[in-house]
């Protein structure tokens, strides 16, 4: 998971405007490793009568629960917890990924992370449900909460191809998660920054880094949930995983630099109008289809 989420900082670097016209993108995938060793010499900035406990505790946070959203994704093989609430596990740790971003803006005493936090409140408003509803499906397709056994449901045909619908909510919904691309707005240049825009030193190193580490886990997810897990041709199934994982966390980063920002009182109106809508559409098909099936 920690090569993977280096590697979509890696491909951000390369794919931005700086680097998309570099002679060498080499040096620019080092770039996140030259940002590593700056931000741990860098001396801390501090805000008048910041809540230190509450902003440290959310940074924390933030990698704490992406890595605990992680234990139930299988990569080839067993997961490292195979819960058999495991969509469930899932979806409450990446919840409390919310309390870390309001934590972290509320605890820096300043307005734009205020703000920032305020936004991914509503944003979370917006594309919870939504993102519920994506999981549901091929919980409901399997008749199972197990990820695993949601894998082994998929051996004749891939859940992305009989619920594209959900498949594509889910994707959406993992930018949201992530505060990422179109969705970024918590993190917005026009709040100086949003969330984090207070932190420096190893404080905005460990929340970049549990931002990277929630979109690679979001990518992750994917994998076994519509994509079959591990299996494939030719390629043994520890291996497809990754690979498979590579490939949506590579569309993902693709869209942060190809779509433009949502406002996210507009992404409020989109995922209450539209995408509560078609996951609802979508998850009575998948039980038409399981009672047509049974």
């Amino acid at each position: 998971m920690l090569a993977l989420a280096y590697g979509a900082a890696a491909l951000r670097a390369v794919l931005s405007p700086e680097g998309a016209g570099a002679a060498r993108p080499w040096r620019e995938a080092a770039r996140p490793l030259r940002e590593v060793a700056r931000l741990l010499t860098q001396r801390r900035r501090r805000t008048p009568l910041p809540d230190t406990t509450l902003m440290r505790a959310g940074i924390v946070t933030l990698p704490v629960v992406a890595a605990l959203a992680g234990v139930v994704v299988p990569l080839g093989g067993e997961p490292v917890a195979d819960l058999g609430v495991g969509v469930v596990w899932f979806n409450a740790m990446e919840v409390c990924g919310w309390a870390a971003l309001w934590l972290t803006g509320w605890g820096a005493n300043s307005v734009y992370p205020l703000v920032g936090g305020y936004r991914f409140l509503a944003q979370g408003i917006a594309y919870e449900l939504p993102h519920m509803f994506a999981l549901m499906a091929p919980a409901l397709g399997a008749g199972s909460l197990r990820v695993g056994e949601i894998v082994a449901a998929q051996e004749r045909v891939w859940f992305a191809v009989t619920m594209p619908v959900a498949f594509a909510v889910y994707l959406v919904s993992a930018l949201a998660m992530a505060f990422w691309g179109p969705l970024g707005q918590p993190l917005g240049a026009d709040v100086a920054g949003g969330v984090p825009a207070e932190l420096s030193g190893p404080d905005r190193l460990v929340f970049l880094a549990g931002r990277y580490l929630l979109l690679t886990v979001a990518a992750a997810m994917a994998v076994p949930l519509f994509l079959g897990g591990g299996a494939g041709p030719l390629l043994p199934a520890w291996a497809w995983s990754p690979v498979k994982t590579a490939a949506v966390l590579a569309l993902l980063v693709w869209a942060r630099g190809r779509l433009p920002v949502v406002r996210v009182d507009r992404f409020l109106a989109f995922g209450w109008l539209a995408l509560i809508p078609l996951a609802l559409l979508q998850l009575l098909g998948v039980s038409v289809m399981v009672v047509a099936g049974g």
